[in-house]
This record gives structure tokens, C-alpha cells and sequence, in this order.
């Protein structure tokens, strides 16, 4: 495993292990600033998706400003059992009191409070009572149970209300802003267990009594999925007022319509501004409790809650686990316009599934995708850009060196003469240039470290190519080389020389190019041009900082032969002077593949032409 591919590993474990922590705790319920983040967003889906109209099974009659007003508040008894037996003359299916009645009031009103609630089906409210804001609870697989707080007190209405009429528990868990987001649907105290006021109310209106299993309760042919500890998932139809609402004084005068109540639940509840029993929502900042209570009886009556339960959470554990890894994988893959778009895409897609999901009654968690890739991506692309800068540092010093890498015995030479091409000089030589084709756009399109790790393998291939034949590689220049033939003198055999480094290095690039990855899947390939004659040789730059170069036409025209044996489909483009000076030796070498030509060829930036050869070895 090359450390790349360690270091991508890591990143791939390290992400997944972070998913699956933070996926872990969000099943168990335990992720506190999972929620508050999964709070917001889950308000931003819901404005999103705006107000919709809900089912016409509840209507609310509130004791709102104007009942208080004339009639007093708290609601005198004896009114309120007026206002239940108005509503009971109705044929409602329940009346439910969002009202705590635990305190005594005059005999005769709660008498008649009594005696009205056992007119019509009715529940009235209980409250449970809990030392701190956050319970704790216990799993226990034998305990069905054992995932419900338990209530330091109960607050139970007064025992001839309780006779009359069916208790429910008005309890709901809210988030850190205060917004209601589940029902419990079961509560319990020391010595008792009760429902929820919501199911109590649904229960009554299906005459279903409702049964629970483990993550759901049946109420007749519907099922409704639960959060843990049998919680029922909220989400709101819109702002103050979307439930049909009534106020109390109206009824008391006689002006409810039959169509508001007949074969409705009907909820009592209190509106009335400084009352308190008030929450935020997304639609609403002050949505009163009752609305609260009757949005609850709405989704258990009509069936529509939204499905949040251990198997959506179990899917957002995997979410938290794949999406990252993905990511990552994506990131270490390509980094260019097609990675980062398909990154884009990735995200953009899970968004929108994520939100169509919400819009249809599955409520999958935004937050938590988010917190595992979020820090996984960035850490990655962090170290990655760092990595890059380094490695883009080192590939500049290792190019500085490599623009002073001359061939054996130069070295030796130079520490002889220090003078040595101090002042230019103008002599005979040959000339090699080599290019990789098409290798530009392929070092835009993936990473820095890649771009040296190739370019690496390439200059060991013509370093030893050039060495092999006595050349001296006066200019790397990223995918290019130039090797010259005849310094620190010109010899009878520079020709010959730089005819065999032309063919061996066709040679070595046709297996080198197919065993790498990037290369070939881009089609990436080279050319090689060479030619002989006069050059101006010489030392440039100053200090330590010096390198030795070749200038004139023959260079020129050396150069330009790559784009003339790249135009004539050959690996090498030679000039027949350079065959002819190479003599026997450079023939017999080229006798390894196909010699073509001559013929006469237009030297870009050149007015005359040249007699040129092409050649190309023979397929592997």
C-alpha cells in the first residue's frame, strides 16, 4: 500500500467511525447538540413545506380574551359546565378540557362541572410533575416501560371530575427553544401509569382502545410509528387559528354552528393572553397549548403523524456513516470541476430526498448527516491542501535539482575547469527533446501529488535513459526534457549516441505510459524529436544558483521535430542529417523498428525545411 493510499484509508476508517458515534447516540436519543441543530432545520423544512390544511376532526373553543372579559378568569365552574353541556347538545364525539381541575371551587359549580362531564364522553387533564427539565430513563429489553421518565408527581384532577370523565396527561417534550416536538403517549408516576390527554381523546372518537408494541401503537386499522418511549412525533399545520377555532363566548351565546362540533373532537382550552401556556413554533412564536393538544389528536384521529422511529434512525445512523465516506472517497478521488461537482450533486441530491421525505410524512434527520461530514470533509480537505503546498514545495526543490543534473563525468569536469562555459561557446552537437502529449490537461484535472509522482517516474526513466547514452539533460521542464550530446567536447560518436537515447527512450515510454493509471485512461502519449549541428553552449544564472544550456537553430529545429513526428503518427522525428552523421552505428539501431522517409518537412518558426525520418518500434 503506497502512503497515499494509507493515508486515504485512514480518512475512509476515521469518517466511518465518526458516522457511526455520532449514529450510535442518535439512536439512543442522546445527542444534545444533535437536537438543537436538528430543531432548526427541522423548522426550516417545515416553512419550507408551508401551513396545510388539517383534517376536520377537531375543532377548539377557547377561552380566549373576550370569554375573560365577560365572564371572569379563571372560567367559573358552573360557566364551564354550561359550556360543556352547549357543546354535548351538539352530538360532538368527546369534549376534552385542556384545563387542570385540582383545585376545589364552589360545591355548586363543581357539581355541575361533574354532572355536565358525564353528559357527553369527556376527558379532562392531568399533569405530570418532574424535578429537572432533562429526565434520564434506562433500556431494559424485558421493561416495555423502561424508556418513559417517571414523574416525581402526578397532578390529578379532583376525584368526582376524575369519576365523570377519562384522565389524560397534558406532558409534551420540547426542544431547546422551547418547541413542543414529541407526545408522550404513555406517562407515569411512582404507583400509576396513564395515557396522554391526546390519546385518551383520539381513543374515545374511534371507540378503539389503543394497543402498544414495541416503537408504534395500533388504534384500530392504523398504525402509528413512535419515537422512543412510545413519543409521538409533532409537526404542526400552521400558525394560531389553522384548527377551527371558536371562542368560548360565543358558544355561551348560542352562535356555535352544529357543522363545528357534530361528530368532532371538541377541545377546551385556554387562549387568553398572560394565561401561559404558550409554545413556539415554526409557524407561530406563541401557539397556544391547546392548539398544541388538538394538533396531537388531529395526527392519532386522522393517522397523519410523521414517521420517526428506530428504523428512520437506525437509516440516518447508516447516513451518517456512508455519506462521509463517500464524500471523502470523492475528494481523495478527484479533486477538479468533475469531483467537486459530483460532490455537489451527492449533497444536493441527499438534500432533496431529505426534504421530499419531510414533505411526505418520514422525518429523516438533516442534522446528523450533516455533523458527520461536515468535520470529516474539512479536516480531509484541509490536510489535503496542506499536503498539496508541501508537496508542491518539495516537487519546486526537487525541479531546482533536477535543473542541475548533468551527465557522468560533467561534474567531474566543472570541478577541473570552473571556468568551464563561463563565457559561451559555439560548437557542434546533437540534440534530443522529449514530451509527454496531452499531459496538460491531465495535471489540471487531479492533485499536485499525483502530477509529482508521475512526473517523478518520468525523469528517473530519461535521467537513466540520457546517462546510459553520455547525454547531459540541460532542461527538465515538467514533461519535457532536453538532452544534448557533445560537451563538455564534441566526439565522433555524439550522433550515434543521441540516435541510441532517442530509441531507447521510444523504447522505455511505450511500456512506461500503459502502466499508468492516469496516462492511460487520458490517452496521454509522447514524441521525441532529435537533430544534429551547431549549438552556442553556455552557463546561466549566478552564485549557486547556475545551470548549462544550449541555444540556436539546431535546438530550434530539434524541438520542433516533436510536432512533426506527433503530426506524422511516429514515436521519433529525426533529421537525415543526424542518421547520416550517427553513420552505422545509429542505423543499426533504428533497424530495431520502422524507418520512414525522407521527406522534406516545414519547421515551424523556420524558412527553410529539412529532410526528416520517422520512426517507430515495433508493437509490444
Amino acid at each position: 500500500m503506497t502512503p497515499r493510499q494509507f493515508l486515504v484509508t485512514t480518512a475512509l476508517v476515521l469518517a466511518a467511525l465518526w458516522g457511526g458515534f455520532l449514529g450510535y447516540v442518535h439512536v439512543d436519543g442522546n445527542s444534545g447538540f444533535l437536537n438543537r441543530m436538528e430543531a432548526s432545520l427541522t423548522d426550516i423544512r417545515s416553512a419550507l413545506i408551508g401551513a396545510r390544511r388539517p383534517p376536520r376532526v377537531v375543532s377548539i373553543v377557547a377561552i380566549d380574551d373576550r370569554t375573560a372579559a365577560i365572564n371572569g378568569y379563571p372560567l367559573p365552574r358552573a360557566t364551564l359546565a354550561r359550556l360543556v353541556r352547549t357543546i354535548a347538545a351538539l352530538k360532538p364525539k368527546v369534549v376534552a378540557l385542556d384545563l387542570l381541575l385540582v383545585d376545589a371551587g364552589p360545591e355548586e359549580g363543581d357539581i355541575a362541572l361533574a354532572s355536565a362531564l358525564r353528559e357527553v364522553p369527556s376527558v379532562i387533564a392531568a399533569a405530570g410533575v418532574f424535578p429537572e427539565s432533562t429526565q434520564s430513563v434506562t433500556r431494559d429489553g424485558n421493561d416495555p416501560l423502561a424508556a418513559i421518565p417517571t414523574a416525581s408527581e402526578i397532578l390529578l384532577p379532583l376525584a368526582r371530575f376524575a369519576d365523570a370523565a377519562a384522565i389524560g396527561v397534558v406532558n409534551v417534550a420540547t426542544d431547546q427553544t422551547g418547541t413542543p416536538r414529541f407526545i408522550p403517549m404513555i406517562s407515569r408516576g411512582e404507583k400509576r401509569v396513564d395515557a396522554s390527554f391526546p390519546l385518551r381523546a383520539a381513543s374515545l372518537a374511534l371507540g378503539i382502545q389503543p394497543v402498544f408494541s414495541p416503537g408504534g401503537l395500533a388504534l384500530g386499522d392504523h398504525r402509528l410509528p413512535t419515537d422512543g418511549g412510545q413519543r409521538l412525533p409533532l409537526t404542526f399545520y400552521g400558525p394560531r387559528g389553522t384548527i377551527s377555532t371558536y371562542s368560548a363566548a360565543d358558544v355561551l351565546n348560542g352562535k356555535l354552528p352544529t357543522s363545528a362540533v357534530e361528530d368532532k373532537v371538541v377541545v377546551i382550552g385556554s387562549t387568553v393572553t398572560g394565561g401561559g401556556d404558550v409554545f413556539p413554533t415554526p409557524f407561530d412564536p406563541v401557539l397556544p397549548g391547546v392548539e398544541v393538544m388538538s394538533t396531537a389528536i388531529a395526527h392519532l384521529v386522522a393517522g397523519d403523524s410523521i414517521v420517526r422511529d428506530y428504523n428512520i434512525r437506525s437509516f440516518d445512523a447508516l447516513t451518517a456513516i456512508v455519506l462521509p465516506v463517500l464524500l471523502i472517497a470523492l475528494l481523495a478521488w478527484r479533486r477538479s470541476a468533475v469531483g467537486y461537482g459530483t460532490m455537489a450533486a451527492i449533497v444536493l441530491a441527499w438534500a432533496g430526498l431529505n426534504m421530499a421525505a419531510f414533505a411526505h410524512g418520514y422525518w429523516f434527520s438533516a442534522a446528523l448527516p450533516i455533523a458527520a461530514a461536515l468535520p470529516a470533509v474539512i479536516l480531509f480537505g484541509a490536510y489535503e491542501l496542506w499536503n498539496d503546498r508541501r508537496q508542491a514545495a518539495r516537487l519546486a526543490a526537487q525541479s531546482d535539482l533536477l535543473q542541475r543534473v548533468d551527465a557522468a563525468g560533467l561534474g567531474e569536469w566543472l570541478a577541473r575547469d570552473p571556468d568551464f562555459l563561463a563565457k559561451p561557446i559555439r560548437q557542434d552537437a546533437s540534440v534530443v527533446f522529449i514530451d509527454l502529449s496531452g499531459f496538460t490537461g491531465l495535471s489540471e484535472a487531479i492533485g499536485v501529488s499525483e502530477v509529482r509522482e508521475i512526473l517523478s517516474g518520468f525523469f528517473e526513466l530519461v535521467s537513466g535513459e540520457a546517462r546510459s547514452h553520455g547525454g547531459t539533460i540541460t532542461s527538465f521542464m515538467g514533461d519535457g526534457a532536453m538532452i544534448l550530446f557533445g560537451l563538455p567536447h564534441p566526439g565522433v560518436g555524439d550522433a550515434a549516441n543521441a540516435v541510441a537515447c532517442a530509441v531507447g527512450l521510444c523504447d522505455r515510454m511505450r511500456k512506461w505510459v500503459p502502466e499508468q493509471p492516469r496516462l492511460a485512461e487520458r490517452k496521454v502519449g509522447f514524441k521525441v524529436g532529435a537533430h544534429c549541428g551547431p549549438v552556442v553552449a553556455s552557463r546561466l544564472g549566478t552564485g549557486s544558483r547556475q545551470q548549462i544550456t544550449a541555444t540556436g537553430d539546431t535546438v530550434n529545429v530539434a524541438s520542433r521535430l516533436m510536432e512533426v513526428a506527433a503530426a506524422h503518427g511516429a514515436e521519433l522525428a529525426l533529421s537525415s542529417a543526424l542518421l547520416q552523421a550517427s553513420g552505422e552505428a545509429g542505423a543499426g539501431v533504428l533497424a530495431r523498428g520502422v524507418l520512414e522517409g525522407p521527406e522534406t518537412a516545414k519547421i515551424r518558426g523556420r524558412a527553410e525545411s529539412i529532410e526528416v525520418r520517422f520512426w517507430r518500434g515495433h508493437p509490444l
